[in-house]
């Protein structure tokens, strides 16, 4: 192994969009609806003995039009379809707060990063958006995206890594420079 390779110990997801359908401002537990794959895909991070986390920016909070609670439901219903995670970011802010931790900001990243216990840079995080990855990039670590049809033109271009499915996003990571970890 090259000395200065960075061994991969976790991947982080955004939520809506990546491995859930997006459904707006979504507190129904039973409007979960997970992308084909995904369970497959997060098995397959777990066997190989990498963290798995989710970050969402959920401002319908602030907004007033779900509550904390509510989240909290959505999010346990996505454990129930797709297994465990080692942890979940959440970011209730409205976009004009200012907070640190709203994507593209990378509060989330280094927060899971340090609840994990490693560093950023031995973290990728897969979304759906632009944001997603800008949030990657700014916390040193990889960024994937995939996009959905909400995926604007310019935020696809812009990304330094795309995947047209969890899968193939999995797969990139899979290879080098990051090596399959943990170490």
């Amino acid at each position: 192994m090259a000395t200065n390779a960075l061994v991969l110990k976790a991947v982080l997801f955004d939520r809506d969009g990546t491995l859930v359908v997006d459904v707006p401002y979504n507190g129904d537990p039973q409007r979960v609806e997970p992308y084909p794959g995904a369970r497959s895909v997060l098995d397959r991070l777990r066997s190989r003995g990498l963290a798995t986390g989710v970050l969402s920016n959920q401002s319908g909070i602030a907004r007033g039009l779900l509550t904390a609670e509510e989240v909290d439901s959505v999010n346990a219903r996505v454990e129930d379809l797709l297994g465990p995670f080692d942890v979940w970011e959440v970011c209730p802010h409205a976009a004009g707060e200012g907070c640190l931790c709203r994507k593209p900001a990378p509060g989330m990243i280094h927060s899971a990063c340090r609840r994990l216990g490693i560093d950023p840079s031995e973290a990728a995080f897969i979304g759906d958006i632009g944001s997603d990855v800008e949030a990657a990039a700014a916390a040193g670590a990889r960024g994937v995206l995939v996009p959905t049809p909400q995926t604007r033109t310019e935020e696809v271009e812009a990304a330094a890594e795309v995947a047209a499915d969890l899968e193939q996003a999995v797969a990139l990571l899979l290879q080098a420079p990051l090596l399959r970890g943990p170490a």
